[in-house]
């Protein structure tokens, strides 16, 4: 069973809870006009540091967890961007591999009139996919002190990567670690090979699962939030977390009541890396000791942070800017 965490980061002198990740780092490019698809020349912003693990980690640094990450980037000026942005959050570089010969993994978004989302991947291919070897992931990871180590369904997608990802966390589930999920289903792999039933595994071991209104359409198709969650909880999970995007979220805990918390009305200039930021703030400040309602509500407003400036890293927020927007939203 994943151990319990007694100590609370925001409220005493006791040392912050250790979060760790695993996956892809990116650099991202943004298209400045809407519609083109890729498909026609256009002006791109960036680069940007991304990936849905990155994301998540930089935000749980910022949002006051003692940080390490996982994963790979060149010997470019590409690496350098995301290197020189975790480094400033606070996070652990030790398990950052630099592959020689091998470009940064890349991505460039174009978004659409109707809201929608065109991406362009490159991360099979480049540094990104080349995880450090399981065994050391582990070794290192252990000497931190991990209590909650985090994945995203993004970093399923490469066979390389999913056999990488999965080994470590099985080892640390059965160290006790508290393993964290966020599904992020790409529906353009569900016919895959191997893919859902490496989500599947990890449902096993996660002691969170947080999903989107989008991911629990897949993976409990006609079921109420109520039904699924009661059933993940009777396993053993700590809590379940619904991320509805402007609906806001709902969540319960083993032994706790249901919370259902409303979005903050901001103006939405850029939705990538929303999640994985709401992601990052409930699990550091949930498991480091805040109530269940607590912890939504920051994750909630880091959610909202996110959303407000280009470039997925570029709204992830500090502890001191989730408190403010909470409090001038009371």
């Amino acid at each position: 069973m994943p151990k319990e965490i007694s100590f609370d980061s925001g409220k005493d002198s006791r040392r912050p809870v250790r979060v760790g990740a695993i996956g892809e780092l990116l650099v991202e490019f943004v298209a400045a006009q809407k519609d083109t698809r890729h498909l026609r020349p256009a002006d791109y912003r960036g680069p940007f540091p991304s990936g849905a693990p990155g994301i998540f980690i930089d935000q749980a640094a910022r949002a006051g967890a003692e940080a390490i990450f996982a994963g790979a980037v060149g010997a470019d000026a590409f690496g350098a961007v995301i290197r020189e942005r975790l480094s400033s959050a606070g996070v652990d570089d030790r398990l950052i591999r630099t592959a020689e010969g091998i470009p940064t993994g890349s991505a460039f978004v174009a978004y659409n009139s109707d809201g929608s989302r065109d991406f362009v991947f490159n991360i099979a291919h480049s540094a990104a996919a080349r995880l450090p070897e399981a065994e050391e992931c582990v070794a290192v990871l252990e000497a931190f002190g991990v209590d909650v180590f985090h994945i995203s369904g993004s970093a399923l997608a490469d066979p390389a990567m999913r056999t990488t990802a999965l080994a470590v966390c099985r080892a640390l589930a059965e160290r006790g670690a508290a393993i964290s999920l966020d599904p992020n289903i790409r529906k353009e792999l569900l016919g895959e090979s191997g893919y859902l039933d490496a989500l599947w595994e990890l449902m096993e071991l996660a002691a969170y699962v947080l999903p989107s209104d989008a991911d629990a359409e897949v993976l409990f198709p006609g079921e109420t939030f109520a039904a699924y969650a009661d059933r993940l909880l009777s396993a053993g999970k700590h809590a379940v977390v619904l991320k509805r995007g402007e609906e806001g979220c709902i969540g319960v805990a083993r032994g706790g009541e249901m919370v259902s918390i409303p979005a903050h009305r901001v103006r939405m200039v850029d939705p990538t890396g929303a999640g994985d930021c709401f992601c990052a703030t409930f699990v550091t400040h949930f498991a480091g000791g805040r109530s269940l309602s607590d912890a939504l509500a920051y994750a909630n407003a880091a959610g909202a942070l996110a959303v407000g400036k280009i470039g997925p890293m570029e709204g992830n927020s500090s502890l001191g800017e989730i408190q403010a927007l909470l409090e001038a939203s009371t």
